[in-house]
Parts: C-alpha cells; structure tokens; sequence
C-alpha cells in the first residue's frame, strides 16, 4: 500500500525540518517547499495526498496557492499554518475550501488529529463521488433497455419530465416491468442527481410505521421514541422520494400525503413545528388507481394530484421485439458477475423466449437468464437450461399463477407420492442432461439428497 504523501509549504526551515521529523515518524512521505515557485513545481510533480501550506510566503500569499491548488486538485485537503494574530486570513482561507487552520507555534497532536481527520474526509468524499457517478451511470436514461416504439415514447416522456421540474408523479405497470428503474431515472436525469434518492415500499412496512418513516418524529411521541428521528422527507430535502406501491397506502396517511404534495411541508410525529423541503415525489403502483377510488380505498383528490401526467410502462409481451435486447444485456451482466463467456441464446431458446407470455415482465426475464448462466457450461444458452414453463411450451403451466394454480397437477385416477417423487427427478435429470449438480438446484435439494433418491427409484 502507498504512503500517504504530504507536501509542507513554509517559509521557515527549522518549522519545516520539525514537521518532516514528526510526520515521517507518523508514516508519512513528506516534501518540502520554502516559496510558491517550489511549492508550484513540487505539487505538479508528486500531486500530494495533502497539503500544509503557511499563509505568509516570500514570494506571495498562500491564500493565492490555496486556489491554484484547488483548481488543479479539487479535492485536495488543506491545512493552513499561521502566525498568531493572522486569524481573520486563516478564516478566508476556510471559505475557500482549505480543511483547518493551525496557529504557531505548532501543537502536533492537534497537527496530527487534523491530518488524520482531513484524510478521512477526503477519502470518504472520494468514495461519495464515485457512488454517486456509479448510480448516475447505473441508473441512466441509456440503461433502459429496448427499442420499440412504446419503450421509446416512455424513455422521451422521462426526459421532458425531467427537465420540466416536475415535482410529483405517478409511474403505472404490472409488476416486474421496471418501474424502480424509471423512477431512479427520472432523478439521475434531472437537476436533483446530486442530491439524495430514497426508496419505500408502502407495502413492506407495517401501518403504524410507516408515518415514522416518512415524517420521523420528536423525542418522547411515543413510548420508545427516546431521540428525535428524521423521517425521509426530511432527509431527501433537495431530492427524490419513490413511493412504490401507493395504494397500500391507508386512507388517514393519504391526507397527511397530499398535503406534503400540496405545500411541501409537513411534521413529524408528535411536533408541533411546520418543516419545509422542496422534494420530487415518485410514486408507483401495478394496481388500477381509479378503480381503488371507486371502492372507496385510495383519495379522489390524491388520485388527481398524482395523475397529472402518469407513465404508463408497457407490459412485456407487448414489446416483444424489445427481447432480444434484453437477453443480450442480461448475458452481458451475468457474464461479468459470474465470470463466464456466454455469447448468445440458441435460435430455438429465442423462439422459445419469444413465444412465451412473460407474465412476471422483465424481471421474469432476468432470472431466467440468470438461472441458465448459471446452468450452462458452454458459451450458448440452450433452450433446456430455460424454465420448465418457457423450455415446454406443453407443460400444464408447472409453476403456480395468479389464479392459484398448484405446481404439480393431480391426475383425476390419483398418484402415489412415490411415482410423482420420480417423475420429478427425471425431469430434472432430462433438464439438466443428467447433470446431477444442476438437477439438485432444480429441485432445491442437496445433490447427496438426490443422489440418494436417484438410487432409490433406480435412475442410475
């Protein structure tokens, strides 16, 4: 591992000598520089890790080398080192992006501390930074795979949505179409990137919590409301909040909704106090909205609010050229993260893709891409290592469906539990092609429990 390079800027050579000595016994690569056209010369050649810069120099001001610095290496940690009585300039020299100043004559270990401390800043800013271009490449308009016409004029509505401002909508689909994905889009392509994205799902958090997560609450609202906690308005104040699943929403939280909607303001549980923030609200839901106000279950009045302009997000099969894309950006990913080399699908596994209903959408598609990536040992996708319900167009819908039907059928004359045992394992094996390995993780058995059953119903 490097060491961490300090450069020490000062005028004064025994303060200089003094500080090498202290920071090299701290494990640090130090150099030096006595003006700013040493300081200049060394800082381009070894681009320190920080920098100790005196304020008062011979040839000038370090505040003047504080800003060259910058603007060469933004993110540069600055400590300034000043005379007694030169506070006001060391004060300037903060406004300007420098990390802390220190007064001579030089207290090390408050030295020290600094350093250490404006080390761990930048390097947990450097890492901030990089989360954040990761999510805005991840999460981009261009990774909304397809190239249909109705993916299209989704992807052209994100972009004037985004640049319109807009502060509340509604993204509408079935389940499994990408709704996640566009509403993070809708975020990383507006003026709101550099500020923060909360996701909720409104149906994964039990009622009487879920006004404490959105709004938090004072110390002392309730019994084991011992500290004061923000709720997630509050924290994504200049940002975006995704509501997924709305409609789970109950009727007595809508109110306090659409008031958020209306006014952006809000309190948290047991304040008294109106807390204001500017937030883009995404909501979503697979559930027809208007026909859960005609039951009396979701707000007419939030209904409207959220529909001014809602994104409808096509179902898969009916963007079936769109497959292809997909497929390949799946085998793309899960080569990567699988370390494998799969090229492509065979013809007959395509038009087995493409035949198929998809009634889980994309995300369908994606685990059973990623189930055959992890079945195939070649570099082509065979229809076999697809999904008994996409390899067998035949198959009596063998997993269970909306509509509750069971994942194995019983035959009207009866079965015995012993012959379904063994048809089960022999479609596993044909499926696997007698991969015993791949057969186990069909059946969600260790491979010892198969190779046991295969011996007992004679499958050898």
């Amino acid at each position: 591992m490097a060491q961490t390079s300090i450069l020490v800027v000062d005028d004064e050579k025994l303060i200089r000598w003094s500080m090498k000595q202290k920071l090299e016994s701290w494990n640090y690569q130090v150099f030096e520089a006595e003006n700013l056209k040493d300081a200049l010369k060394v800082f381009q050649q070894e681009a320190p890790d920080l920098l100790t810069l005196d304020i008062k120099l011979p040839d000038g001001s370090g505040i003047d080398f504080l800003k060259q610095a910058r603007q060469i290496q933004p993110s540069l940690p600055v400590i300034m080192i000043t005379a007694f009585g030169v506070v006001d300039l060391a004060v300037q020299a903060l406004k300007l992006g420098a990390y802390d100043f220190i007064e001579k004559p030089i207290d090390f270990e408050k030295l020290g501390n600094s350093i250490r401390n404006a080390l761990e800043t930048c390097r947990l800013k450097v890492q901030l930074d990089q989360v954040s271009q990761s999510h805005k490449t991840r999460f981009s308009i261009e990774n909304i795979v397809g190239r249909s016409r109705a993916i299209r004029d989704v992807l052209d509505l994100i972009q004037r949505l985004a640049q319109a401002g807009a502060t509340t909508l509604l993204v509408q689909g079935e389940s499994g179409t990408g709704k996640d994905l566009v509403s993070r889009a809708l975020h990383y392509q507006s003026s709101r990137r550099e500020h923060p994205f909360f996701a909720l799902n409104c149906a994964a958090i039990p009622e009487t919590l879920i006004e404490t997560e959105l709004f938090g609450y004072e110390k002392g609202a309730f019994t084991d409301a011992k500290t004061l906690k923000k709720g997630v308005f509050e924290m994504a104040d200049g940002g975006t909040v995704f509501l997924d699943e709305i409609s789970e929403m109950n009727l007595n939280l809508q109110s306090k909704f659409l008031r958020v909607l209306e006014d952006q303001t809000f309190r948290r549980v047991g304040g008294v106090k109106d807390i204001s923030v500017n937030v883009q609200v995404v909501a979503s839901t697979n559930r027809d909205l208007e026909a859960a106000v005609k039951d009396g279950k979701f707000r007419e009045d939030l209904f409207y609010r959220l529909s001014v302009i809602p994104i409808q997000i096509p179902p898969l099969r009916e963007r079936k050229e769109d497959i292809p894309l997909l497929v390949e950006h799946f085998i793309q990913r899960y080569n990567t993260q699988f370390r494998k080399k799969v090229e492509q699908l065979t013809p007959n596994g395509m038009k087995l893709m493409m035949d198929y209903s998809w009634p889980g959408n994309i995300r369908e598609l994606k685990n059973a891409i990623e189930r055959a990536m992890i079945l195939v040992d070649n570099d082509r996708i065979e229809a076999a290592h697809l999904p008994i319900r996409i390899a067998d167009p035949t198959s009596k819908n063998p997993l269970p469906r909306a509509n509750g039907s069971p994942l194995v059928r019983l035959p009207s004359e009866g079965a015995g539990l012993e012959e379904i045992e063994k048809n089960l394992l022999e479609q596993a094996l044909h499926y696997s092609h007698g991969n015993k390995t791949r057969a186990s993780k069909l059946l969600k058995i260790s491979r010892d429990t198969l190779r046991y059953k295969v011996k007992k119903h004679n499958l050898e």
